[in-house]
């Protein structure tokens, strides 16, 4: 194998490994947005059971208070219909009464009914509540882990991008022009293996001449289908 290409493949390796940790550490902020989201809904529908808690709450002192109402509207009602001495008068201050005495059966009922929703209510924050608590412990573990996870991929990033910047001082610039070209435009390997006559990047079969200029080593060969610069496969 030429000299410079047993190189350009290590460097090539440290460059693969870059894009990978690159690519790796993209995908960070993204799985932070993704807990911290994760976070807030947990957070949100313990929240919402509360705000639910405290409506039911509302609810019930307004119907305590329709209740109240009603029962000093009956209160007056009756000593109204104490004092008079005129019989319809006395009746329809009864029908009254009843109406209102009928509305706080009714009012009740519905207090009854706020009483079960507030028990269910309440049961279902405290499970709620559990639930939040683990999930806040887990995304807690989860983001630690993935701040220990960022600083080694920042800390191997910088490794292989020194080690990559000593690789490239070693080769001629021409070279490395060509090989960076190829590098960035096919998006995987600019430097492949010649296998059975094929070039494994394109996998196309390259001439008999370009597969014997490449097992000769003398030369920097490159594959006449996609221009990836080519070896022979030991």
């Amino acid at each position: 194998m030429h000299p410079e290409l047993e190189q350009l493949l290590i460097l090539q390796d440290r460059q693969q490994k870059i894009r990978q940790i690159q690519s790796e550490i993209e995908t960070v902020p993204l799985r932070r947005t993704s807990l911290e989201a994760q976070l807030a809904a947990s957070a949100s529908a313990v929240d919402a059971l509360k705000q639910k808690a405290r409506q039911v709450e509302v609810d019930r002192k307004r119907l305590e208070l329709d209740v109240g109402t009603r029962t000093e509207s009956i209160s007056r009602l009756k000593t109204q219909q104490y004092q008079t001495r005129k019989n319809d008068e006395f009746q329809a201050l009864g029908h009254e009464i009843e109406r209102y005495e009928n509305e706080i059966r009714k009012i009740e009922d519905q207090e009854l009914e706020l009483m079960v929703q507030a028990d269910t209510v309440k049961a279902d924050l405290v499970e709620e509540e559990k639930k939040a608590a683990s999930v806040k412990e887990s995304i807690a573990r989860q983001t630690a882990d993935l701040d220990e996870k960022s600083k080694a991929l920042q800390s191997r990033l910088e490794e292989l991008t020194r080690e990559r910047a000593e690789l490239a001082t070693k080769i001629d610039e021409d070279l490395l022009s060509r090989f960076e070209r190829l590098f960035n435009s096919k998006g995987d390997a600019a430097i492949v293996a010649i296998e059975h006559g094929v070039c494994t990047g394109c996998h196309m079969k390259v001439t008999s001449a370009t597969s014997a200029s490449a097992r000769a080593g003398k030369e920097i060969v490159s594959c006449e289908n996609c221009g990836r610069i080519l070896y022979e496969a030991p």
